[in-house]
């Protein structure tokens, strides 16, 4: 007859549900996992297939039961450690969302928009392009099988315990926000540029032709001249992805040290 003891049954769900959580937290935060068009079931279902992947290659569990203060502790910071990383990832599609933003307002239209369910409120239509472009580009590197090899490498970097978590993690996760504002400015400065000298060729031409309806002209070519360089700029924009999102990888890799207390 088997017999199992209170002991292994802690250590057994312990072993299972610490990893889980910081799993699903990822899950909860992550680009393309959170979207609000996954149902919450798949993505439980999805972070139990990789727990269930995960588990065995993982180092040993402390010993601490998961019903215990001590163990729903633990649970907590393995559920924050998962979603700083998502954070962290997240902060690369922000990039995109900046950079459609400053495109949509050059190119006069950040007055189209239209509610977005993943980001509950309105989103301009050129910020939503981007935004799925850039999701496309991501499945495309295959990023969705990088962050699952990240997470996989940070509990190697931070094993399941009950050491404290540290706060330095937040800071570098503040810190390496900056990307999102520099990174967005450098996607979106070649039509930024393009449409300034648009901007300053129709104001000449409002100074030569002053009998010029400027602003019946000049709203469609602005247009014009942005949807131009947005086409040819299209072939380079998987490049530049491709290094902003090995920067969000980058950043998770950073937090996750500093969190652990690791030079």
């Amino acid at each position: 007859m088997i017999s199992v003891t209170s002991a292994q049954l802690d250590a057994w769900i312990a072993a299972f549900v610490f990893p889980l959580a910081r799993i699903l937290g990822l899950l909860a935060a992550a680009p393309f996992f959170n979207n609000a068009a996954m149902p919450r079931r798949a993505r439980l279902m999805a972070g139990l297939a990789i727990a269930m992947a995960l588990v065995p290659a993982l180092p040993a569990m402390p010993a601490v039961p998961a019903g215990s203060w001590l163990g729903l502790a633990v649970l907590g910071q393995q559920m924050l450690i998962g979603i700083l990383m998502g954070f962290a990832l997240r902060v690369a599609f922000a990039a995109v969302d900046v950079a459609g933003e400053m495109i949509g307002l050059q190119m006069g239209l950040s007055f189209a928009v239209f509610y977005d369910p993943q980001n509950a409120g309105q989103t301009p239509v050129v910020t939503e392009f981007f935004g799925l472009l850039a999701t496309l580009i991501f499945l495309a590197l295959n990023g969705h099988l990088l962050l699952l090899n990240v997470l996989a490498e940070s509990f190697s970097l931070w094993p399941v315990s009950a050491a404290p978590f540290q706060a330095a993690g937040l800071g570098k996760l503040v810190s390496g926000a900056a990307m999102i504002f520099i990174a967005g400015v450098l996607i979106s400065l070649p039509l930024v540029a393009a449409l300034l000298i648009a901007n300053i060729a129709m104001g000449v031409l409002a100074r030569v032709a002053p009998q010029l309806n400027l602003f019946a002209v000049g709203f469609p070519v602005t247009m014009l001249a942005g949807f131009v360089i947005i086409g040819l700029s299209l072939p380079y924009f998987g490049a530049a992805l491709e290094s902003i999102f090995s920067q969000g990888f980058q950043l998770m890799r950073i937090v996750m040290r500093a969190s652990a207390g690791l030079p």
